[in-house]
């Protein structure tokens, strides 16, 4: 397995600015325990959800200096224990009973640490799917035959031919089919396409026409479905997550799976990204939109307003994990209500 040099100062620096970006105190849960075992399948959020009443505070409650190891790495079996240092709540890795407090440098396996949130359950979405402007479809090569004059294909080591694709053999593609045309509400403006991630392979021959070879399909290919290139071995995400620093007012205009009603760990898209400020790691409370009511009691006293919008009521949580230029990913950290489509998307407080 391959192995990583962690350095601790340089990941002090990246939760230094974590921490300068909050805007409020981390504030501890009544019933918060002194001591926790880092045990398999946790994630850092649910962690800090143990010790704080708001969980995207996580980082703040680190004791993080150049002599404390990279709090984004810890494992199972780790002990974090809860101490006071000048009258703050911290939390520290300890061994033994014993809470390190001296320089160090750690060789880690890679994939073991500890993760801020279910990598599992965004990892498709980290590498599969895409949103892109409308005219990436315009030009993008394309899936111009099958093999032995399939109408479509898709299994695993399928061939097929494509159009426009200028490159070398070995090159990882993916094969995508234009989905839904993403709008501001209300303005209309287009944010972008969403690009349905339908299958991938490798270039097994370079030419006019290339040919590709299926190496994992979701749904099978069709003739004249796209190809862009893919990433399939990304470094993985290391979040720090925060409230914004600025005023977000965001919709949620999308849902994948096609889900009616949207809980906890459904992935949402926000019609806000990098243009208007959103970053990775960037928490939100959800909203649902007040319900318009007809107001029978007015209507019957002859008053001239009868429709009343009543008021908003938080929903839940969500913590963007990806961003594109107009819009941005977000997976639903609590639901405490059900969330729908057009529910906004807030500061944190």
């Amino acid at each position: 397995m391959k192995k990583l040099l962690v350095s601790v100062v340089a990941s002090a620096t990246l939760l230094l600015g974590a921490i300068a970006n909050q805007a409020n105190a981390a504030e501890l849960r009544a019933d918060h325990p002194d001591t926790y075992v880092v045990k398999k399948g946790d994630t850092l959020w649910d962690i800090s959800g143990r010790f704080l009443k708001k969980p995207w505070h996580w980082p703040e409650i680190w004791h993080v200096n150049p002599e404390i190891a990279n709090p984004h790495l810890i494992y199972p079996g780790d002990i974090l224990k809860l101490v006071y240092i000048d009258g703050k709540p911290y939390l520290v890795k300890a061994s033994n009973g014993t809470i390190k407090l001296r320089p160090q440098a750690r060789v880690l396996s890679e994939g073991d640490a500890i993760s801020t949130i279910p990598l599992d359950l965004i990892r498709p979405f980290l590498i599969d799917e895409l949103v892109v402007d409308p005219s990436a479809f315009e030009n993008a090569p394309y899936v111009l035959a099958h093999d032995e004059e399939k109408v479509l294909s898709g299994g695993f080591d399928d061939r097929m031919y494509v159009r426009g694709l200028n490159t070398e053999r070995g090159a990882a593609y993916g094969i995508y089919r234009k989905g839904k045309v993403y709008r501001s509400p209300g303005s209309e403006e287009v944010l972008g396409v969403e690009a349905r991630y339908l299958a991938n392979g490798h270039v097994m021959r370079a030419g006019d026409p290339a040919t590709l070879d299926i190496k994992k399909s979701k749904v099978e290919v069709l003739k004249g479905d796209v190809v862009f290139p893919r990433n399939e071995d990304p470094l993985p995400p290391v979040y720090a997550p925060r409230a914004p620093t600025f005023d977000v007012n965001a919709n949620i205009i999308s849902v994948y799976d096609g889900v009616s009603q949207i809980g906890q760990y459904n992935i949402v898209v926000l019609d806000k990204g990098t243009r208007d400020g959103i970053e990775d790691g960037h928490v939100l409370s959800i909203y649902q939109r007040g319900r318009v009511v007809h107001d029978k009691i007015a209507e019957e006293r002859g008053e001239e307003v009868t429709e009343v919008v009543l008021p908003e009521e938080r929903a839940g949580e969500l913590m963007v994990f990806r961003t594109f230029d107009k819009v941005s990913l977000a997976l639903i950290m609590t639901a405490t209500r059900p969330i729908h489509l057009l529910d906004i998307a807030k500061n944190p407080y």
